[in-house]
């Protein structure tokens, strides 16, 4: 059986004998990243039109971690950034799921995609 574990940075590794192997070189992997890049904080705050205070609040972490993040002193890795993509992606229906306002997230399900042909 094998057995994989996601580590902090986003990697997969495979566990053998009590080491752990990546599941793809590290090449390919940085390769990947330049089609998908890390969304970048401040950007996805601004298009939120929250304040860093506001922001922090609704994702449920310190305001030092978002200044952090936007400065460059830090990076979002692992839950955080895979949160944050999907904000980039959808960011009402997060922050609605995040505040648990299940009519809007009930709305914003129901109304179709820009752009999908109904």
């Amino acid at each position: 059986m094998q057995r994989l574990r996601l580590k902090a940075d986003g990697r997969i590794v495979e566990l053998r004998d009590g080491a752990e192997f990546p599941l793809a070189p590290r090449v390919a992997e940085s390769a990947g990243r330049g089609s998908d890049p890390e969304p970048k904080v401040r950007d996805l705050r601004l298009r939120a039109g929250l304040t860093q205070i506001e922001f922090a609040a609704r994702l449920g972490v310190p305001v030092e971690t978002i200044r952090n993040w936007e400065q460059g002193k830090r990076s979002p890795r692992g839950p955080a950034r895979a949160l944050l993509t999907v904000i980039a992606h959808t960011p009402d229906l997060v922050f609605a799921a995040l505040a648990g306002r299940r009519e809007e997230i009930s709305k914003l399900v129901a109304a179709p995609a820009i752009g999908s042909e109904c």
